[in-house]
């Protein structure tokens, strides 16, 4: 049963559409593979999963985390809907300020490969949603960084107006305040420098939006 994989308008982003086969009993598909995921470049040296719980309207995000414990997430819904998105941090990137939405259910199966270099952020739009997620580092607080939700440099046209925020993530920064390091190194691969280490000079996100949405 392969997945459908579908580079998105930043083509490191990846969208990921598992083979669902149903019934009159329900439905079964499957959910991750290692060897086909990464033989896109997905993973494949995922170390933690996540599950995180919200109700309708909330957003959560824009979330990153700095070297050494950058993380690639692969995204998936279990319950309800989110719009969920990716917004390129990669300082020399030619998408570098772009960000990429899709729409992610239980019932679409969808999932998101949100590589290492990239912002992270969605919004629930169903009754609630329960999403899960698998990580290549662990959390780390002391390397835990933001970028506003709104940021008009960025652009995301979310599907929500008045979101639920934590106090956290009103506070965070611009993408140009932000303390993040990566780099982009012109083979689609991001780097990033240490904590403590003072990154090049920094960009302004271009108007222009990669907006896909399924």
């Amino acid at each position: 049963m392969p997945a459908a994989f579908h580079p998105c308008a930043i083509p490191e982003v990846i969208l990921v559409k598992p083979q669902t086969i149903g019934d009159h009993r329900g439905w079964f598909r499957e959910a991750y593979k290692v060897s086909d995921y990464a033989a896109t470049g997905i993973g494949p040296h995922f170390v933690q999963d996540n599950a995180s719980h919200s109700a309708r309207g909330v957003l959560r995000g824009l979330h990153y985390q700095r070297n050494p414990n950058a993380q690639g997430k692969l995204v998936s819904v279990v319950a309800g809907e989110v719009f969920d998105v990716a917004v390129d941090i990669r300082l020399g990137s030619p998408t570098f300020g772009q960000w990429v939405g899709e729409y992610l259910s239980v019932d679409n199966g969808h999932q998101l490969w949100i590589p290492i270099g990239f912002a992270h952020g969605f919004c629930v739009i169903s009754a609630s949603a329960t999403l899960s997620y698998k990580v290549t580092a662990p959390y780390s607080g002391p390397d835990d960084g933001g970028i506003r939700w709104n940021d008009p440099a960025i652009g995301i046209v979310w599907p929500i107006t008045e979101p639920i925020l934590s106090a956290k993530d009103e506070a965070q920064p611009l993408l140009a305040e932000a303390e993040h390091g990566f780099a982009w190194a012109n083979d689609g691969v991001s780097s990033g420098s240490a904590i403590g280490e003072t990154p090049g000079p920094r960009q302004t996100a271009p108007a222009r939006k990669a907006h896909h949405e399924d």
